[in-house]
């Protein structure tokens, strides 16, 4: 409406210089000739000389029209940087930390947002939800809030804090009120939770086999990545996976779903369920393994700010 607006005052704007250029030719031509030898009669000259006045007038209205107009504009403007949405906060999922989101902190940074990642330490689900609040309490405004994976349910219990305006889902789960996580993976079990890869600690901690680790959760990384990114797992809590959500953030506020295409930690079809019961709008990156945020950062990135923009409208 913004864009549409101001076109509008550059056409007057533009109007108005015409009109100026046709005059100055008016006043050089001169005379305006009946024919070769006949000018134009004294009483046509006298109403020449009476429409300058006009002209003026006129001039002076539309200028000050416009003026009104482009101070309008301003105003405008500056009222839609203000209510454009800044703030990003980045939530990572389960075995993985922070660092996997810095291709797409790169862009979003590049591209003028604020961006925050959350190091949740996935020693309890509420803990993990109490680190999100904090983070987010330290942002400057509204905020949109991304997770991948676990911190999906993460986002779902933390999204409901009021400076949240919009929720971004890449390749995660998102349960609803009442629900748990691990009971929603059982509508469409994925290859990792079938294959046995997921270890656990004595004092109840999970964690993937390295040694599967790339072919499941990081199939689409070259193999340096992937090996680092086995050998750094935060290794979650097996409680976390059955916390029951109190609040789905996602029922009161707009979300948006990345489906990883060839997730082999989360099915697919269940990030797709998810997205259509939560009505949020949705992008499948084809071919991407789980760690969609690390593989294909400029879709994900495209996704996060297209969030940001539909918010601040």
């Amino acid at each position: 409406m913004l864009t549409v607006f101001c076109s509008i005052v550059q056409l007057l704007r533009n109007e108005t210089e015409h009109e100026a250029r046709f005059d100055v030719l008016m006043r050089r031509t001169g005379p305006v000739e009946k024919d070769r030898n006949l000018t134009v009669f004294p009483k046509e000259q006298q109403m020449s000389h009476t429409m300058k006045p006009m002209r003026a007038v006129r001039g002076i209205s539309q200028s000050l029209r416009i003026a009104f107009l482009l101070f309008t504009c301003a105003v405008l403007s500056a009222q839609t940087k203000e209510n454009r949405v800044r703030n990003i906060v980045l939530v990572h999922g389960a075995w993985a930390d922070g660092s996997g989101w810095k291709s797409v902190y790169d862009i979003l940074v590049k591209d003028g947002y604020n961006v925050s990642i959350v190091q949740e330490p996935e020693t309890s689900f509420q803990d993990d939800v109490t680190a999100v609040k904090r983070a987010l309490a330290l942002q400057d405004g509204r905020s949109i809030l991304v997770a991948h994976s676990y911190g999906g349910a993460v986002i779902t219990e933390a999204g409901n804090d009021p400076s949240v305006v919009g929720l971004v889902y890449i390749a995660a789960h998102m349960p609803d009120s009442g629900e748990k996580e691990s009971e929603d993976g059982k509508r469409f079990p994925s290859d990792l939770a079938k294959s046995g890869a997921i270890k656990k600690t004595p004092d109840g901690f999970t964690y993937i086999d390295p040694a599967q680790f790339h072919e499941l959760f990081a199939a689409d990384l070259p193999d340096d990545k992937a090996a680092f990114m086995a050998h750094s797992q935060v290794l979650n809590l097996a409680d976390n996976f059955s916390a029951t959500i109190t609040t789905a953030a996602w029922r009161t506020k707009p979300s948006w779903m990345v489906v990883a295409g060839s997730d082999r930690t989360i099915s697919p079809d269940l990030e797709r369920w998810y997205a259509k019961r939560a009505d949020s709008h949705t992008v499948e990156v084809a071919g991407a393994g789980h760690a969609v945020y690390v593989s294909h950062p400029k879709e994900v990135a495209d996704v996060i700010e297209s969030a940001a923009h539909a918010v601040s409208k």
